[in-house]
């Protein structure tokens, strides 16, 4: 459990299930701010992009100023965590895409929108995530993406027991396919503020 600090994480609230997010941070006892302007970006160590609606995302992204503050902060290796649509706002290369869909292009990932079908379609499974150790983490999937392939500079963090990624880290970026926020298992958020934190600390060595 992540001890009490200085850490401060901020949540994109523009859409989606950003409030569940807030929760799990709020119970690891680190600060945490909701993002909606660029002004709200400084001073944080890291940011959390829910899962939502991708497009929907992008175009209130768009709207509000946020998309060249963020992709300067992502040049500077800043910590970021995208979990399902956050994760296909974070990628490069998004299969499915629509012609006028933003992206922020700071992942070597390919990813495929909506791979496991409609809402009907969503599901939950336990699965192997080393990076957080043991037991197995219950991983709970929405109109979820696929990530297809990693490129040189990303890793594979966890697949689907036939071989399918759902979970990948780039330096400070982190993406996962499934909604951590909605268990009660706050390693997977954990993890994240371990990163930040570290990242943090390099800054002022």
């Amino acid at each position: 459990m992540t001890e009490r600090d200085n850490t401060t994480i901020g949540v994109l609230a523009l859409q989606g299930d950003f409030a569940e997010h807030v929760a799990a941070l709020s119970r690891l006892g680190v600060t945490v701010r909701e993002v909606r302007l660029p002004e709200h970006l400084e001073g944080l160590d890291g940011l959390i992009i829910p899962g939502g609606e991708s497009t929907t995302i992008g175009k209130l992204a768009v709207r509000w100023g946020l998309v060249v503050p963020l992709q300067e902060l992502l040049a500077a290796n800043w910590p970021v965590w995208g979990t399902c649509a956050g994760l296909i706002f974070l990628a490069r290369d998004v299969v499915g895409a629509l012609p006028d869909q933003v992206f922020l292009e700071a992942m070597d990932i390919r990813v495929r929108r909506n791979a496991f079908g409609r809402q009907r379609e969503s599901f939950e499974i336990d699965l192997d995530l080393p990076v957080i150790g043991q037991p197995p983490f219950h991983a709970v999937f929405i109109r979820a993406p696929l990530i297809e392939a990693v490129g040189p500079a990303a890793e594979v963090l966890a697949r689907l027991p036939d071989g399918r990624i759902v979970a990948a880290r780039q330096e400070h970026l982190l993406a996962t396919a499934f909604h951590p926020e909605l268990t009660d298992d706050l390693r997977m958020h954990d993890y994240f503020v371990s990163i930040a934190r570290e990242a943090r600390q390099r800054r002022q060595e």
